[in-house]
């Protein structure tokens, strides 16, 4: 059998930041269809991890860089995940690797709403990386929100990581709520039809431009947790 500080070493060695498991019993909330299970019937634990994102790119007026850094941070997401995977097969431990964002087969044309074949944020929260703020982002106590998660399932059962004992939102905080320009946050979801239009917008040549990210840019947590 492979040691959890094995598969944790592994990941570690290939560029993760973050590490954590989660047992198969902690995921009985998953929506149906959403569920580990659903993805890899075989599943008995999901491996988290999550790689930390330069931040100053929040902050240039232009929100090119930020777009570029998104799209370079799920390329180099996908390639350490593999990376991982690819040496935990070599040791004998298979496992079957989630993609850090698309591609995914749900798609709602009306509500213009995707969701992932895994929740990764909530795989975060579920292996200990961190908890979810009111702008729907995990955010860690060391890295705030600026990670980019990954995850791979596996059938050998490891011990679970302990949930993050931290608080991720000021009390009565509703900076990210109150500065949303589409009034797409609720305060525990996001619509995403609200959202897309500027969290994804495309321009006059077709290139995909990320023109909003103020609630990650403006929360007080979003470099780390006080």
């Amino acid at each position: 059998m492979i040691s959890k500080d094995q598969v944790k070493k592994t990941a570690f060695d290939c560029g993760a930041d973050l590490f954590g498991v989660a047992s198969i019993d902690r995921f009985g909330q998953a929506p149906e269809g959403f569920h580990p299970r659903d993805v890899y019937s075989r599943t008995e634990s999901v491996i988290v991890i999550a790689i930390r994102l330069p931040s100053e790119t929040l902050f240039a007026e232009n929100p090119v860089p930020y777009t570029h850094m998104n799209t370079l941070a799920m390329r180099k997401m996908d390639s350490v995940v593999f990376s991982i995977s690819s040496k935990l097969d070599r040791m004998g431990l298979k496992n079957v690797l989630i993609p850090t964002d698309d591609p995914y087969l749900h798609w709602n044309e009306a509500l213009q709403e995707g969701r992932a074949i895994l929740s990764l944020r909530h795989a975060g929260v579920l292996a200990g990386l961190g908890k979810l703020g009111r702008n729907n982002l995990l955010i860690n106590r060391t890295f705030g929100s600026m990670i980019q998660i990954g995850a791979l399932l596996t059938s050998e059962k490891y011990e679970s990581d302990p949930f993050a004992d931290y608080e991720v939102c000021r009390e009565h905080c509703g900076i990210c709520i109150a500065n949303c320009p589409r009034k797409a946050l609720t305060g525990e979801t996001v619509i995403q039809k609200n959202c897309r239009p500027l969290s994804n917008c495309r321009t006059d040549k077709g290139f995909n431009i990320k023109k909003c990210f103020e609630c990650r840019k403006l929360c007080p947590s979003v470099l780390g947790v006080e």
